[in-house]
Order: structure tokens, then sequence, then C-alpha cells
């Protein structure tokens, strides 16, 4: 480590930089290093955190830049540098940095995703196709409820899920059910493509109806992220707790309620209402809620002022920020219909 960090202080954004880069992934390659070891080398010689997620074989790695393993990294910024492991495969290979890649760390991306490529060929064999592309049938089959259990156990070996110990599926708005495996650790990250998904628990491969139907309901909770409608784009079923029981009984052809209706009203009057408000409900304090926006607090303050004539309650206190949290709840549920 000691070397690689030498070699680090040495390098500069031109040519010959690039070429330690290569040599040193090729070097890896040669002598059949794992993956942790790929990882950590593009994080010391990059600088920063690098990671090395890939969905599909249920491999995350995150290495910070003094060498040391953490995966505790919290999510993925799109906005960080990433290169994919195959020209039209999702990204894989991520540095925790922002702006655009100088010379050394574009090389450190397109030789460490090679090199991560080849090795995950070599010791796991390379990715599976995504069951709904391989057998949609297969997998209507093994979600529902009412085929046989010889038909489910078929249908699971048929997209490969014999001798998986747990799986989820998530739903999204556009495509069909996505049954993935859950590695053992279950530390692998949803496979979503930035769309909107609902996030089923992890079960058994014989519960995975159970996982679907709680998959769906998590997606009505979630939200574009827009400023006209903010929230959450991803949901996990198992966070939702008590709040899963709405979507029972609310949806696109109940009839809103008067806080709902005070809160659409707001929406139309103003267009930074939404996203204030959404900041204001879920957010630890209004500081933070002014962060989040990227305004001044006296602003914030002003907005909310206005805002709480328009709702005609306050959201100050407990009881009104909990009358809020609960309005901007229902108005998804009322906008996301049942799948």
């Amino acid at each position: 480590m000691k070397e690689l960090a030498g070699r680090l202080a040495a390098l500069d954004p031109d040519a010959g930089a690039a070429l330690q880069v290569i040599s040193y992934f090729d070097r890896l390659i040669e002598g059949r290093a794992g993956l942790e070891s790929l990882v950590r080398g593009a994080a010391v010689l990059s600088g920063c955190p690098a990671r090395l997620v890939d969905e599909e074989r249920g491999v995350r790695v995150r290495v910070e830049a003094d060498g040391m393993r953490r995966d505790d990294g919290g999510p993925l910024d799109p906005a960080w540098s990433s290169a994919p492991l195959t020209p039209d495969g999702p990204p894989a290979v991520w540095l925790e940095r922002t702006g655009v890649s100088d010379g050394v760390h574009a090389m450190v991306l397109e030789r460490a995703a090679a090199a991560a490529r080849v090795v995950l060929d070599r010791t796991r064999g390379r990715a599976p196709a995504k069951a709904r592309e391989v057998d949609p049938a297969s997998v209507e089959v093994l979600l529902d409820a009412s085929a046989t259990e010889h038909a489910r156990r078929q249908a699971a070996v048929r997209l490969g899920l014999r001798d998986v110990a747990a799986a989820r599926v998530v739903a999204t708005p556009e495509d069909g059910p996505l049954v993935e495996a859950v590695p053992a650790t279950g530390d692998s990250t949803p496979t979503t493509g930035g769309r909107r998904a609902g996030i089923g628990p992890a079960v058994p491969v014989r519960d995975l109806p159970a996982s679907w139907e709680a998959a769906r309901t998590a997606l009505r909770f979630t939200a574009e992220g827009t400023d006209q409608d903010p929230g959450p784009r991803t949901v996990y079923a198992d966070e939702l707790g008590g709040l899963a029981l709405l979507a029972d009984t609310v949806g696109p052809t109940t009839e809103p309620g008067p806080d709902v209706r005070a809160l659409e009203h707001a929406v139309a009057t103003a267009p930074w209402a939404a996203s204030t408000l959404n900041a204001v409900a879920f957010s630890t304090s209004l500081r933070a809620a002014a962060v989040e926006l990227n305004v001044h607090h006296s602003t914030l303050q002003g907005r909310l002022a206005q805002a709480e004539h328009w709702l005609d309650w306050p959201v100050h206190d407990p009881h009104g920020r909990l009358r809020l949290q609960l309005a901007l709840i229902l108005r998804r549920l009322h906008r996301n219909a049942a799948r």
C-alpha cells in the first residue's frame, strides 16, 4: 500500500500517468487479484472512495481512499463518476467524486471496470439476464399465489432460483415485476434503473407472491421526486409499517379529504409549495429543510407563513406537522393507482 500511495503522489494527468494506471491493473489481473484489491487500487489511485456494484451477481464492495474497506457508505449518487462493466450495461464501478473526470480518473475507471469484468467472469460466471427478459411467463407463475406449488417450483427452477435462499420483487410503473436474489449479507442494492420503484421484502422463494404484493403497495407511496411531485422515488415495503394500511382505502377513485384538498390548493397556488411543504414535513428541522431547498432560512419562513394560510392549519407544532405528513402521503396514494 505504501508503494501504491507513492505512485498516487507521482501521478499527473498526462500520458505517463495513464500508462502507470494501465500497468497497475494489468499486474493485478496477471496476479489473479480479487475484487477488493481492484476496488482498493481504484480508490487509492484516484484519491477518493471507490465502489464496485454488480446487482446481477449480488456484488457490492466499497473501499475508502486510505485503502480500508468500508461498505456502509450510503446510497450511490448519480452525479459520481462511473463506468459500466459492458458497453450497454449499467454503471458498476464508481468513484465518489463529482465533476469532469481528468485523464487519470477516467483511465482508473476504465481499467478498473475492465479488470473487474475479467475477475467476475472468472469467479462468478457471466451475469444472468433479468428474469422478466428470460421468461416473463415463468415470473407470472412464480408470483401467482393461486398457482400450484409444483408449478411455482418449476418456474423457480427455470428462472435459476432453485438454490436461492431468499429473493425479493421490485415493482416499477412501466415494466413487469423483477425478481432478484438477495445475498446472504442482505446488503445488495435493488435494481431500479433510476425509475420509481417499490421494493418488496426479502423472503423464501415460495413466499414471493407476498413480496410482489408488498412491492406493488410500496410503489404507490413513491413520487417522481420533482418540485410538483416531491418525495422518495424508491420505497421499501419493510419500512412502511402501519402506513401500508392506508393503501387499502385510498386511491385515485376515492374522494380526497379536506387536508388533501387544502394541500392541492396550496400546490396550485405557488410553484414552490409542494417541494417546500414536503421538505418541512420530512426534514429534521426548518434549518435542515432550508438547506435541502437551497433557500435562506428567512425565505423559508416567509413561504411557510403563506403556505399555512392556504392550508388553514399551522405546521410548526407536532400535530400540524403530522397532518402535513399524512396529507402528502395521501396525495401520493390518490395519484398512484394500484398495479
